[in-house]
């Protein structure tokens, strides 16, 4: 079955081949680590996670890299104003390599929350910085390049088709650019490769160059690093829709001006998260949320943020308010007790071939998450036996990530849960239904469910 997914280059959805069959060469876009990364950021990270579970679903073996940006991105994207690490360290008072370490420690954490599957690699921009030296010095050698007081940058009027990315008018992404005016540019869109360091000023990440003391712009270091880890696998690069019209735009033109090869054959974008008031989330706004924060608000598993996700294909705006993440957690609880159920009356056998195939057909279609959902509770619903419906639906798990296996079925309860489950059974025997309904809100407000059951009541960690 072929899978098909849309490609930001040509605007339209591509069969998807990879350079070297059955492997394929993926790059994600990874944090600055400056901050924690937001349930915006996050979102880009669980579609990026589903597609990786779609290729090996399919047989592909990935080789995933993420990058660690720890130097470059300035607080202007358009290379003016501070670098985020530096004017991070200065407001926490650390040292940019101590912010740095915290954050991306923070980031691995709440993906592990969220069940996304490492990287193969990951790699920070601090330690390839030989690498972006030696690519900024080909760049020069082809007469891209031009220096400014400030640094060394590349002249995007000597690459032809640099807007076929972001497919808009060059004049207006030029006058985009002029935002961040400067004066020694040649072109508004041009963008700098290395920067150097303020003079009088030592900065706390700064290394020798040809050109200087400095750092690397923001932009060569994710071309210096794919190449480096990914050789000529140049088959999928990810990210959110905010890196097309300058980061990714700037990464392709830099690199195909140092190769003269395409870079990249698939370009693959997340859409923004919106919340209150139709704004997108973002830390420049002051609006953001972290996942610690969303899981402790709104009292639910960090995997119904994941779930979630699922509801909104991953190119379309996805809408957050609490009514939505609770209706998620109560749909993916839902899900749980489903497979709860099958799990306590059969064991999985073989894989139904006919809804695996329907279920392929929505994931390969894009990624589409909202009816591969509608799949699943389709077949859930069908007449197949227990066993094949436990065996398919830990199939489909494989994409989904939900961990349905550790439903909880049999799991033990603290004392003082068991205890108040004890005091519900007893209050619902003697028709005691206003106790029975306090003390179920008193385990559920300890983190537990209850679930009545023909069976009888179920309690549970979600």
């Amino acid at each position: 079955m072929e899978l098909q997914l849309y490609n930001t280059m040509s605007r339209v959805k591509e069969v998807f081949k990879p350079v070297h069959p059955p492997k394929v060469g993926l790059y994600t876009c990874g944090p600055t680590v400056y901050n924690y990364a937001h349930i915006g950021n996050l979102r880009t990270y669980i579609f990026s996670d589903i597609l990786k579970r779609v290729l090996t679903y399919n047989g592909y073996e990935v080789n995933h890299v993420m990058n660690i940006t720890d130097v470059g991105h300035l607080t202007g994207d358009r290379d003016m104003g501070e670098d985020k690490m530096e004017s991070g360290a200065r407001k926490e008072g650390k040292s940019a390599w101590e912010i740095a370490e915290y954050y991306t420690q923070a980031f691995k954490k709440d993906i592990v929350q969220l069940n996304i599957q490492e990287p193969t690699i990951w790699c920070k921009a601090t330690e390839t910085i030989s690498e972006q030296i030696a690519l900024i010095q080909t760049l020069e050698a082809k007469g891209y390049t031009y220096p400014t007081s400030d640094g060394i940058y590349f002249d995007t009027s000597k690459f032809k088709d640099y807007t076929k990315l972001s497919h808009q008018d060059l004049e207006a992404l030029q006058e985009g650019a002029r935002v961040e005016k400067n004066p020694e540019k040649r072109n508004a869109t041009d963008f700098a490769l290395w920067k150097f360091s303020p003079r009088d000023v030592r900065r706390q990440m700064e290394w020798e160059s040809p050109w200087g003391i400095g750092f690397p712009g923001w932009h060569i270091e994710c071309s210096a690093m794919s190449m480096k880890y990914l050789g000529d696998m140049l088959d999928i690069h990810c990210g959110g829709t905010d890196h097309v019209d300058v980061h990714h735009t700037n990464e392709i033109a830099q690199s195909e001006a140092a190769t003269g090869k395409p870079f990249f054959n698939y370009w693959m974008h997340g859409a923004f998260l919106i919340i209150a008031g139709g704004k997108k989330m973002a830390k420049s706004e002051g609006n953001f949320l972290t996942l610690e924060r969303t899981v402790a608000d709104n009292a639910i598993d960090p995997l119904a943020y994941r779930f979630a996700a699922f509801q909104t294909h991953y190119r379309k705006p996805m809408e957050f308010s609490k009514d939505a993440i609770i209706a998620a957690q109560n749909g993916m609880q839902h899900l749980r007790n489903q497979a709860r159920t099958l799990m306590d009356s059969a064991q999985p056998t073989r894989v139904d071939p006919e809804y695996q195939e329907k279920f392929m057909q929505a994931v390969n279609n894009d990624l589409n998450m909202p009816q591969a959902l509608a799949v699943v509770q389709d077949m859930l619903k069908s007449e197949l036996p227990a066993p094949i419906k436990l065996a398919t639906l830990f199939d489909y798990d494989q994409v989904m990530g939900l961990n349905l296996k550790d439903a909880g079925a049999g799991q033990a309860l603290p004392a003082d849960i068991q205890a108040l489950a004890d005091a519900r059974i007893k209050a619902r025997k003697e028709k005691q239904w206003a106790l029975s309904d306090q003390l179920r809100d008193r385990i559920q407000a300890l983190g537990f469910v209850v679930q009545d059951t023909p069976q009888g009541m179920k309690v549970f960690k979600p």
